[in-house]
């Protein structure tokens, strides 16, 4: 099982080295170690059982490792049992809107045990590439709303930023009508 760090441990705020490819099996272990966490948050059964809060994204630096590894996953179409996954290595932005976006809901983070309130405003629309262990080639990801907040959540890790480092004290519990409201 995994220990998440919070964040008074000095090692979220580092950033992380890049990892050298094709992945060594100590990292892929890591990936899908990460990725069975969340699968497991997420379960109703077992994260009471583990005591586990539940997460859509995990980035290595939660787990102590300061390696650019993240992995994502949550349920896309539950009826039909699709699910957003992925094991990234290297994970990047190589694109992003002007246009923004904000969960409406605040956001939230399983190395942030305290609520922080406000909006953080993020990019609509971003372009990925990294590799994937999990279809185990190079892929790039064109993603939206909900799924572009949630991978530039977790590439922030890598860079040693928080969410609520992203929430401008002036105008954090403001909406900016420009952007979308998710």
């Amino acid at each position: 099982m995994l220990k998440i760090i919070d964040d008074t441990h000095p090692s979220l705020r580092e950033k992380s080295v890049a990892v050298s490819l094709p992945i060594n099996e100590e990292n892929r272990a890591l990936l899908l170690e990460m990725l069975e966490h969340l699968a497991m948050s997420q379960d109703e059964v077992l994260s009471e059982k583990y005591h586990l809060r539940s997460g859509v994204g995990l980035a290595a630096p939660q787990v102590g490792v300061n390696k650019r590894l993240i992995a994502i996953y949550y349920p896309k179409d539950e009826e039909k049992k699709q699910y957003v996954k992925y094991g990234l290595v290297n994970p990047r932005i190589v694109a992003n809107s002007v246009r923004e976006c904000y969960l409406s809901n605040g956001e939230g983070c399983l190395s942030v045990p305290l609520d922080h309130p406000g909006h953080v405003y993020r990019s609509f629309k971003i372009t990925v590439e990294a590799f994937d262990i999990v279809t185990n080639k190079d892929i790039v990801i064109v993603a939206r709303g909900y799924d572009a907040v949630v991978l530039q959540h977790e590439i922030d890790h890598l860079d040693g930023i928080l969410y609520y480092d992203r929430i401008d004290a002036r105008k954090g519990q403001l909406d900016d009508p420009k952007a979308l409201a998710i």
